[in-house]
């Protein structure tokens, strides 16, 4: 027979000796000399809260060691304090660090993180409709195809924010959304290879995330562009995937060609391939050919020679994400600007002048 707890003779079941009952939100109010409403307010990341009460609240929650029943809260808020993010891959480093960015974003903010992995065989419709259906609201990084088209199907009365390629310029997505500067990023990537003597330079594209005829990505896109104000028609585009082996084979190709010195590749860890077949064929890097990579992944420095490649801050857009999409659940938080993240080029090994 297993003791619960001892009862006073009014019924009521105290903890049993030795076992601390939980504070509550009223302990909490009690020992910081404010009302339970303005705990709640504290809780819940309200503006309206002078900064010194803040503090003590936030000193009576640490010393009381109070802890938010979430499913309480749900049932007498009506507020489902939960997201879902609806994403094709979870591996890949562009990927991975944005969900980062969302569970720090989430955690912070008292909301729990759901991931839903779309796969080709999904009925689009369906699984939004179940993700949904869970409450809260939803999340969609759409840097590919799949994610694309599951942004597209989501329905206008379901709180959505989501993480993009950036869009066409002079264009916006029709939903809350953020986005990297990709495009300028490619150009400036492009121009400093320009700039170290070579000719021109090839490029191994990731797929783009639309399926529209022509379409070939804003990284794709700023390439282009910087050859062509440099006078200098662009090389056909090769690569047909995201992963290495897809780099690797580019690479075999691209490394036949003596008059191939430089390569933008439009991630690492493509670029990581393009450095094996060259590798393999007996081109040194970056004596006989530059490469630069795309996002700076946590290996690319690593690698030998170290990548030069562009450093992405996908963390911050998936803070910034669920910033829009928190401002839609709670009329009361501010949404951040959704300023697209600012890439930056890192200078390592893998690049340097044509030698002549």
């Amino acid at each position: 027979m297993s003791v619960t707890g001892h009862t006073r003779s009014g019924g009521r079941a105290e903890p049993p000796q030795g076992q601390q009952k939980a504070a509550s939100i009223r302990d909490v109010a009690q020992a910081a000399g404010v009302s339970y409403q303005t705990v709640s307010r504290v809780i819940n990341g309200h503006p309206n809260v002078r900064e010194e009460t803040r503090r003590r609240v936030q000193e009576a929650i640490t010393a009381l060691g109070f802890r938010r029943n979430a499913t309480a809260f749900a049932l007498a808020s009506g507020v489902t304090r939960s997201v879902t993010v609806l994403t094709s891959n979870t591996l890949l480093y562009g990927y991975a660090a944005t969900l980062q960015g969302l569970e720090e974003a989430s955690r912070a903010a008292g909301y729990t993180l759901g991931v839903r992995v779309l796969t080709p065989e999904d009925d689009l419709d369906r699984t939004i409709a179940s993700a949904a259906d869970a409450g809260g609201g939803l999340v969609v990084i759409g840097f590919d195809r799949l994610g694309a088209a599951a942004l597209e199907r989501v329905p206008a009365h379901v709180p959505c924010a989501a993480v993009v390629e950036a869009p066409p310029q002079g264009q916006s997505p029709g939903l809350p959304a953020v986005w990297a500067d990709d495009r300028e990023a490619a150009r400036a990537a492009t121009e400093h290879l320009l700039a170290l003597g070579h000719d021109t330079v090839h490029y191994v594209a990731i797929p783009a995330s639309t399926g529209t005829p022509g379409s070939v990505g804003p990284r794709a896109e700023g390439w282009r562009q910087a050859l062509e104000a440099a006078g200098v028609t662009a090389p056909e585009p090769s690569g047909k995937g995201w992963d290495s082996q897809a780099g690797y084979e580019a690479g075999q190709k691209l490394a036949q060609n003596q008059n191939v010195t430089a390569i933008l590749c439009g991630n690492d860890d493509l670029a990581l391939g393009v450095l094996r077949a060259l590798h393999h064929a007996g081109r040194r890097v970056p004596e006989d050919v530059s490469v630069i990579g795309f996002d700076d992944a946590p290996h690319s420095a690593f690698v030998t020679p170290s990548l030069t490649t562009v450093r992405m801050d996908f963390q911050g857009l998936g803070r910034t994400a669920f910033g829009l999409l928190h401002a839609r659940l709670d009329t009361e938080q501010q949404a951040p600007a959704p300023v697209p993240a600012k890439p930056a080029l890192v200078l390592r090994e893998s690049s340097g002048s044509r030698e002549t």
